[in-house]
């Protein structure tokens, strides 16, 4: 019998379960469960190929996003290919020459489990991709034929895949990962194997970070530069409705949703989920009990999201309101049903501290409510149901200015409440359990993943079903109902930021906890570390400093590429003979082709800051200083995230309130063209540098906990010229960057010739034969749709039916 002496010690002296249990077993629920999910994804996708895809000119244009999002991402995974392989040989190179647990093998225990992060965030975000643009013209279908309720089941549905592909995968993959990398360590004792997997764990959340960070960045990039370059010129300067197919720019727009909002997203909260449970395993130390805990309860979630499900469904005629509760129907069934199955799971595990194991289901309950309600704020805050949308609309009788200026002031308001709920929480859990309590509280909230990641992933397909049957020139009433899925998308959209943002701070702080016990940093006493200390202090400054750098890169470089965008616009519209009374095609491509080399190349520097800054202030100056960065960064991230995301969610359905309520006097007004601006300001906001900061901090904060090993107890400048090599690479690879992409200015006053964005679109346009062609796995060659036509989507430009829509 194998037992867990440390369990036995704290149960009282106990040799039963879960004591003495041994690797395979403490994993089995997060197996089982991961692969629980991955066979509803099966389900999902059998569900949703029985909707019907509609007529050739939806599917044409349907085929022509998936298209242009394939290429997307095989281009942005090009790129990240050379970051995998030069962080996977790094991490090789130094846990060879010093290896943490004096084992040989460590340098390929880490650099495997960082490139199996890497390869299930990456795959996780390319699945729900390819099913998104495969569910967005199904759901104008059902819009047309079935009504409302249909069309919101076939879009929640395709959100679902990406939902429990997330969860999936990352529960499957992390227990597998933890399991193998118990093996191998010889005579050592179960609990000792335990902590060195924990440490080599931590590489699989490194890498599932990496990626997140670049798809949420480029993705970001590309989405809002497509949609700002369509607005401007399409919406403000020729005056033509919103997914116009005269517009060059429309399709980009659409494909920027999904390589956004759905990709991005999905692996955001990929790192969330692993993120957490990571922490509470390395928290939990040697306690077999208190390590197996997060894994059960992550298994557990998934089975009340599969549940919860089935509870999501509304009827014909609904409002906004009923259209948000049914929804929420899906998430309160799933909470529900977690806390009954942890409480099972506390008894069974606690049986002989009971005591200590309620006080953990506390945190977990803590979390989930938390959650809960910082969804529910959020929603407060960006529906157009509630005053502050609304006051935002007001504003515009005095003009676009005043509609910037309330919105902002409502984002700034926005943070009062969740910053209340998250300190009440932190105070709360640390209280009970202390770090492995906060911990827990975001495995808490991140529990019913698979549903709540659905609610914001349907978002992109119903705002894609618009455009769709903008484009195919479907009747009115299509239009109407896509319209009021898409601004309950952006509700969700919102709701789901609060709640990546609130996990993403409890992931960050038990990460920073895990991070101190690692590099020494705690005494029997506690945390030796004084925050009015110069060295901590000046990490604390440079930390808060980090995020408003990282944020105005990436809101510069959506500007830059927006600038691109609107130069290939104007020409179009100048150059190509019908284009403005729709008697020619726009070339869509092009602007495809230009959303896609501006993001992969605007997503260097961004990155660049983001990984290398931990690594050049942990070894430059040293760990102290580090955790301040980390402080400082969580808490300014924190938030300015959530001001970006609630005042940018705020400005797009001030819009959406004029155009589908009609408020105000309707579309057309000097109101709505105000919204509308504020609109375009907000967009950069909500989809590419807010939601990119909750990956900012856990990504500082998850190198930090890979690279703490190496760095334990050392002093202040103990060993700084080993940070002069990151920061060497960092100023380096500033100036490179800079030089490449930055130096030439654009003008986009109209006067101003496309060449430069010509010559970018030939290099893009070199590799779209290799582009398609590897993106043909997913949807097979000759596919036939539900009248049994052929699908085949070998060419973005294939097929798309010119006729009169004007």
């Amino acid at each position: 019998m194998v037992l867990n002496s440390l369990c036995s010690s704290l149960s009282g002296g106990s040799t039963r379960f879960p004591c003495d249990i041994d690797a395979i077993t403490l994993v089995s629920v997060g197996l089982g469960a991961g692969g629980v999910a991955l066979v509803f994804v099966l389900f999902l996708l059998f569900e949703l190929r029985k909707a019907p895809r509609g007529n050739d000119l939806m599917n044409s244009i349907s085929d022509k996003i998936k298209s242009g999002a394939r290429a997307f991402l095989f281009a942005e995974y090009k790129y990240l290919s050379l970051f995998v392989l030069a962080m996977f040989s790094a991490l090789l190179i130094l846990y060879t020459i010093d290896p943490p647990s004096n084992d040989k093998t460590d340098g390929i225990r880490y650099s495997a489990s960082f490139l199996a992060g890497g390869t299930l965030s990456a795959l996780s975000g390319w699945t729900g991709m390819a099913v998104a643009t495969d569910a967005n013209v199904r759901t104008t279908q059902a819009a047309d034929v079935r009504g409302l309720a249909m069309a919101l089941r076939v879009a929640f549905t395709g959100g679902a895949v990406m939902g429990f592909m997330v969860v999936g995968l990352g529960l499957l993959g992390l227990s597998a990962m933890y399991f193998f990398m118990t093996l191998g360590y010889g005579d050592e004792p179960l609990e000792q194997r335990l902590d060195f997997a924990a440490d080599v764990i931590t590489g699989f959340g490194f890498g599932a970070s990496s990626i997140a960070l670049f798809a949420r960045v480029a993705g970001g990039i590309y989405t809002k530069a497509a949609d700002v370059g369509a607005d401007l010129v399409g919406k403000v300067e020729m005056d033509i409705p919103e997914d116009d197919p005269r517009n060059p720019a429309v399709i980009a727009d659409n494909v920027g949703d999904n390589v956004g909002d759905v990709a991005g997203m999905g692996a955001d909260l990929f790192e969330s989920f692993v993120g957490s449970i990571i922490a509470a395993i390395t928290l939990g130390g040697q306690d077999i009990a208190l390590v197996m805990l997060p894994l059960w309860i992550a298994g557990a979630g998934i089975v009340a999201a599969v549940y919860g499900f089935f509870a999501v469904g509304t009827k014909d005629g609904a409002n906004q309101r009923q259209l948000m509760m049914a929804l929420q129907k899906g998430i309160m069934v799933s909470s529900v049903l977690v806390l009954v199955f942890s409480a099972i799971i506390i008894k069974f595990v606690f049986q002989d501290r009971e005591d200590y194991g309620w006080k953990v289901y506390a945190c977990i309950c803590i979390g989930l409510f938390a959650g809960i309600l910082i969804g529910q704020v959020t929603e407060y805050f960006t529906s157009y149901s509630f005053w502050p949308v609304k006051s935002i609309t007001e504003a515009g009788v005095t003009g676009p200015a005043t509609v910037i200026i309330q919105g902002l002031g409502v984002g700034m308001i926005s943070t009062v409440l969740p910053t209340i709920i998250l300190v009440a929480t932190i105070l709360g859990c640390n209280a009970l359990v202390g770090g492995y309590g906060i911990a827990m509280a975001a495995v808490g909230m991140l529990s019913t993943l698979g549903v709540t990641l659905a609610t914001d992933a349907y978002g992109p397909i119903a705002d894609n079903a618009g455009g769709i049957a903008e484009m195919a020139g479907l009747d009115e009433h299509v239009r109407d109902t896509t319209d009021a899925l898409d601004a309950l998308g952006n509700t969700t959209a919102a709701t789901g930021k609060g709640f990546a943002i609130g996990s993403a701070v409890l992931t960050a702080l038990s990460l920073l906890s895990a991070f101190t016990e690692k590099a020494g940093l705690t005494t029997a006493n506690g945390l030796s570390i004084n925050i009015g200390d110069p060295v901590v202090l000046s990490g604390v400054l440079l930390g808060a400093m980090l995020p408003f750098l990282f944020a105005a890169l990436t809101m510069l470089s959506v500007q830059k590429a927006a600038g691109a965008i609107i130069i290939e616009v104007r020409r179009q519209f100048d150059e190509i003979p019908g284009l403005r009374d729709g008697t020619a095609e726009a070339d869509s491509d092009q602007c495809v082709a230009i959303s896609t080399q501006s993001s992969v190349e605007e997503m260097i520097l961004p990155g660049l800051y983001a990984v290398l800054s931990p690594i050049t202030v942990g070894f430059l100056i040293g760990p102290r200083c580090l955790t301040g960065l980390l402080g400082g960064a969580i808490a300014s991230g924190m938030m300015l995230a959530l001001l970006m995301a609630n005042a940018g969610g705020a400005w797009d359905n001030s819009k959406k309130y004029i155009e589908i309520e009609g408020a105000k006097g309707g579309k057309g007004t000097d109101i709505h063209k105000a919204c509308v601006v504020g609109d375009t300001v907000g967009d950069p906001f909500k989809d590419t540098s807010g939601p990119s900061l909750n990956i900012l901090i856990k990504l500082m904060s998850i190198i930090s906990l890979t690279i703490a090993p190496l760095m334990e107890g050392d002093d202040d400048w103990e060993v700084w010229y080993y940070g002069l090599i990151p920061l060497g690479v960092l100023l380096i690879g500033t100036y490179l960057v800079y030089h490449a992409f930055w130096r030439e200015e654009q003008d986009i006053t109209g006067t101003a010739t496309a060449s430069k964005t010509r010559k970018d679109v030939e290099d893009v346009g070199a590799n779209d034969d290799d582009n398609n062609n590897a993106a043909q796995g997913l949807v097979p060659q000759g596919e036939q749709s539900q009248d049994g036509r052929d699908t085949d989507v070998s060419s973005p430009t294939d097929g798309l039916v010119t006729e009169d829509l004007s």
